[in-house]
């Protein structure tokens, strides 16, 4: 599942080719895939709009329209591709938006997982889904006392609160790995009993793994790629994920993976103790 460096990756990418766009119509062929409005609503209402600005928030792209903000989770496997007006839909091709000079977008999800939001850009922020979103990892108000508090109640694994969008938003699986690595902290540590001094380093090694997540263009695993034809380089940087039977760069000891919160997780047992 794209992460904050990944959704980022496709928010410049796309801005290359989407700013001052105007939709001239918007079809929608797997109903699902619309959480708000309706469909009808959604296709309706999309058109005439121009695209001003394309943005992030957690591991949402805030595409600004005119009037309203289009909010897309890519989930799993989500893809925009361009092609031209007329040209055959594709199976996992689920919408498509007309734009300027006949040009097709389209949002291609093979599992069907993603979600498109269409919100009034006066109080899109305070509205579901992204009322529910914790600070972004570059937010002043990110201090080793605002993650203590959140955290220090909680019984569960650091591993699964650092995946917590209502605390942090935008660390996923993969860069859960990292930090905690980094931190030097067990991922089956209960949040409970991590000191304010390692709160401190968890903000630090957050923000140092996804800023240079970001510069690299984010990681390539698996099917995800940010668009057709842009792929990230940040996978040959990973110390411990997907590491399985690897040697720890620190130590020299061997990678582990388990499973935390039905997560594959990896970690250096004689690092993260």
């Amino acid at each position: 599942m794209p992460e904050k460096p990944e959704v980022i990756t496709v928010a410049r990418s796309l801005k290359t080719r989407l700013i001052g766009q105007k939709i001239h119509a918007c079809s929608v062929y797997w109903d699902n895939i619309i959480a708000y409005p309706s469909k009808e609503e959604f296709e309706k209402q999309v058109v005439g709009q121009v695209i001003h600005d394309i943005t992030t928030r957690g591991k949402f792209l805030v595409f600004s329209l005119d009037t309203d903000n289009l909010l897309v989770h890519l989930r799993m496997e989500g893809k925009f591709f361009f092609r031209k007006k007329g040209d055959p839909i594709l199976k996992h091709e689920h919408v498509e938006f007309i734009l300027d000079n006949d040009v097709s977008f389209r949002y291609h999800d093979v599992r069907k997982f993603g979600k498109m939001y269409l919100l009034n850009k006066s109080d899109y922020m305070e509205k579901y889904p992204l009322c529910q979103l914790g600070l972004e990892y570059f937010d002043d108000a990110l201090t080793k006392e605002y993650l203590y508090e959140k955290i220090h109640a909680k019984k569960t694994h650091i591993k699964t609160v650092l995946l917590d969008q209502s605390i942090i938003a935008g660390i996923g699986n993969i860069y859960d790995d990292e930090i905690l690595f980094l931190s030097h902290l067990h991922p089956l540590r209960k949040s409970c009993d991590v000191t304010l001094k390692e709160c401190e380093d968890i903000i630090r090694n957050t923000r140092i793994v996804l800023e240079k997540a970001i510069q690299l263009g984010g990681t390539t695993i698996k099917s995800f790629t940010s668009e057709e034809g842009v792929h990230g380089l940040f996978q040959n940087e990973l110390l411990v994920h997907g590491k399985k039977d690897g040697v720890c760069p620190t130590c020299g000891g061997k990678i582990t993976i388990t499973k935390v919160g039905g997560r594959g997780t990896y970690f250096c047992p004689k690092c993260q103790k």
